[in-house]
């Protein structure tokens, strides 16, 4: 079986991880302060806080934003669960913009007008989360404009988009957010096994940050309401989790970002390789526009009159062992969402879910594997355009 996406581990990769395993520290050591330094190095950013997930992130980012009960969050429509039940987790509520059809990134102008209705019915969104689908950048600098324009905070979901650049810079570096948050699950650009971080330039919201994926605990003196007993001596500051990332994790990553722009190197020839071979009659693909996407994922669009043609193609694929995967159900759709009371359908959302692909992608994946998926794909569609 070709999977769709699979981590890459190299010799490095494993004595990085085999130095940490016979240090003194497995966790609350050295490491993971460096592997926060070189992801602030790697995008521009000023802060990063590194977590055991990419939803633990989500979850603090949320937090520092004081996101709580009464208060609105707004996501797209395409995207994993995550993005959405961060807002849940603090007893906020959820509602979802749509999203271009050419991109599957959030509409812009769906979010405007959005906007223009929620100030009329007073129910503006405290926080919106763009998602940075298939690591391509979401229009940051328009939803930046609309955030200062209705008041709402941003938090960038790149999950998919470590290595992305955004008008010469690269994401994560919050230019035009309050806070970004990664992915380093093992079929992302880079893993830790499972792990996130969430990034800022704000002090006050990295701090809170570091807190709240601590157990909200503190041994900073300047942070105490009491005076030290001690050495031994901490505090409490506010209710926080067990979110910590371990050495171990965080050696892998070190080790993986120093490869990054090899990942991405081989990930577009890849993309270039299906875009110029797959048969254009029956399929499209996601548009890149001239930014800097890492081609995480590789998605192609079938006919969207035929609803049918996806389905069929995924099983056919499956039965000759490749590997593909649908990103992904709207989260309206869930039926957790629908007992929430959403009902509302985004038509584009809709049109995109029934018709779209993804196929493999990754580092490792060669050409003669290419050349297997690239075959079956243009021979079953072929069939379908002469029936």
């Amino acid at each position: 079986m070709i999977p769709y996406g699979k981590q890459t581990i190299s010799e490095n990769d494993i004595k990085s991880v085999v130095d940490v395993l016979r240090s003194d520290f497995l966790t609350q050591g050295p490491v993971v302060p460096q592997f926060e330094e070189q992801l602030c190095n790697y995008t521009g950013v000023k802060y990063a806080t590194a977590v055991n997930s990419c939803t633990s992130a989500l979850h603090i980012a949320c937090l520092s934003l004081d996101l709580g009960p009464g208060d609105i969050l707004w996501t797209s429509a395409i995207t994993f669960a995550a993005s959405a039940n961060c807002a849940l987790y603090c007893g906020a509520s959820v509602d979802f913009v749509d999203i271009d059809l050419d991109t599957c990134l959030m509409s812009t102008e769906s979010l405007r007008k959005k906007l223009e209705q929620a100030e009329i019915d007073g129910c503006l969104p405290k926080i919106v989360i763009p998602v940075h689908f298939a690591g391509q950048p979401c229009n940051m600098e328009k939803i930046c404009e609309l955030g200062v324009q209705y008041g709402f905070s941003i938090i960038e979901d790149a999950a998919h988009a470590v290595g992305s650049t955004y008008k010469d810079k690269f994401v994560g570096s919050c230019t035009y957010s309050d806070i970004t948050v990664f992915s380093f699950h093992p079929v992302k650009m880079i893993t830790t096994g499972e792990g996130g971080a969430a990034l800022t330039n704000n002090v006050k919201l990295a701090d809170c940050m570091n807190l709240l994926r601590s157990h909200g605990i503190t041994k900073d003196l300047h942070k105490m309401k009491n005076k030290s007993e001690g050495d031994w001596y901490y505090e409490q500051i506010i209710l926080g989790f067990n979110y910590r990332m371990t050495d171990i994790q965080a050696a892998l990553g070190i080790s993986q970002l120093n490869r990054i722009s090899k990942f991405i190197k081989e990930r577009k020839k890849i993309a270039d390789k299906y875009s110029s071979e797959l048969d254009l009659r029956a399929l499209s693909f996601l548009k890149q526009k001239k930014i800097g996407s890492n081609h995480y994922l590789y998605v192609i669009k079938l006919d969207y009159a035929d609803k049918k043609l996806r389905n069929k193609l995924y099983y056919y694929l499956l039965e000759n062992n490749i590997g593909v995967q649908i990103h992904y159900i709207p989260l309206y759709k869930n039926k957790f969402y629908k007992n929430l009371g959403s009902e509302r359908e985004y038509p584009n959302s809709e049109k995109y879910y029934n018709s779209t692909l993804t196929i493999p992608s990754f580092y490792n994946l060669n050409k003669e594997q290419q050349d297997i998926i690239i075959y079956l794909i243009n021979n079953y569609l072929l069939k379908y355009i002469h029936e």
